[in-house]
């Protein structure tokens, strides 16, 4: 907690002598502002929603508040971790719900830290599905998925053990409207969200041929498999407003042993969806990304297509971006807004370092998921001072 206190002492001392330097830079195409729909982004670097497994029993904790309040500028856009939508949506350890009244009032705090410093914050819905245990299930039953087979590899490709990951049971069609409700439920309580449909959870355990086994209207061809994902997002955008939904989708990702057969298929169907409910924005992973953490820079998949399919929204990408990536990204129109995550998370002032073009903290990967309210959480320093 010191180096916190320390670190946001020495932001306070120095943000007039930082602010005065990055006026009298150019602005470089990253901290250009942007208008995303009625809301005005001073620049286009967005916090990624990062899993950080510190919300105790499921319920946000007060330190979050600082967390995210850190990352925040004014005029800057922040997309919130993972939030389960349902008491069957939970796959991992201390992540975060908003379904219940107790996860809604533990985080009014934390987004209002973020509004306070003139933050746009949006929560981001979420199912596991199968990617989770009996353990994380009302009556220790098994999880639900668009299958009944049990993922083989986890997020980050290693081998899925059956004691992890059991094999999950193939939720019926008749039990559709029930999940999608879920999903309003939460959009409800959280007002401005972002539907995961990334990453091998329940959403994209649809929209994938791989996984999808299906033999009923939610299933098979290319609009079935797209079907429910594409009821949850009409009625969440029926409920807040198209104009307070985003999606995030990875189309050429094979996360939690989830593929597809033709991605790019796949991704200029849905976006061409999306973009047809007129909802706020669409959150792509790049194809380079092979594993979360790893990219492949060789591979010859693009997102162009489907930027042009969702032509009037934004589009935001993901995936190892650098600052020199990013700011070709946007100087090429290739992008509106660019996610960050690793280097958000070490960085709490990314946006001052990218302008000052200053040195980078490292991430720490032994603690992204540690359960420690500060550790490897709100204690990476921001900008020492300048020497006189």
């Amino acid at each position: 907690m010191a180096n916190t206190t320390m670190a946001n002492m020495n932001t306070n001392s120095n943000s007039k002598e930082e602010s005065k330097k990055m006026d009298e830079r150019e602005a470089i195409p990253l901290l250009t502002p942007y208008k995303m729909g009625n809301f005005n982004l001073s620049h286009r670097i967005v916090l990624a929603p990062l899993s950080r497994s510190r919300s105790y029993n499921f319920i946000p904790q007060p330190h979050a508040a600082l967390y995210y309040s850190q990352r925040t500028t004014k005029g800057g856009f922040l997309i919130g971790e993972a939030s389960g939508v349902s008491d069957t949506a939970q796959g991992y350890p201390n992540t975060p719900g908003i379904w219940t009244r107790e996860q809604l009032e533990a985080w009014k705090p934390i987004v209002s830290a973020v509004h306070e410093k003139g933050g746009i914050f949006f929560c981001q819905l979420w199912h596991a599905g199968r990617v989770s245990n009996y353990e994380y299930q009302p009556d220790g039953k098994a999880p639900i998925s668009s299958t009944d087979k049990r993922l083989r590899k986890d997020i980050a490709n290693n081998k899925a053990t059956a004691d992890k990951y059991p094999p999950p049971r193939r939720v019926r069609a008749d039990e559709i409207p029930k999940l999608v409700n879920d999903f309003v439920i939460a959009a409800k309580n959280a007002m401005e969200a972002e539907i995961h449909g990334a990453n091998g959870y329940l959403l994209d355990q649809f929209l994938k041929d791989k996984v999808n086994d299906r033999d009923d209207e939610y299933g098979g061809n290319l609009e079935n498999r797209c079907r429910f994902p594409l009821q949850v997002v009409k009625a969440v955008a029926d409920e807040i407003g198209a104009d307070k939904v985003g999606m995030r989708l990875s189309p050429f990702a094979d996360y939690n042993d989830c593929g597809d057969s033709d991605p790019h298929a796949l991704g200029v169907h849905m976006a061409q969806s999306l973009n047809e409910m007129g909802i706020l924005y669409i959150h792509l992973i790049e194809p380079r990304m092979v594993t979360q953490f790893h990219k492949f820079d060789g591979t010859k998949s693009s997102l162009t297509p489907i930027r042009k399919a969702f032509k009037d929204g934004t589009f935001i990408v993901a995936g190892g971006y650098d600052r020199n990536e990013g700011n070709e990204a946007i100087s090429c129109a290739a992008a509106d807004l660019v996610a960050y995550g690793r280097l958000f998370l070490a960085n709490p002032d990314l946006p001052t370092r990218f302008q000052l073009d200053a040195h980078l903290n490292q991430p720490d990967a032994t603690t992204f998921y540690s359960h420690h309210p500060v550790l490897g959480y709100t204690d990476y320093p921001f900008l020492q001072p300048n020497p006189k």
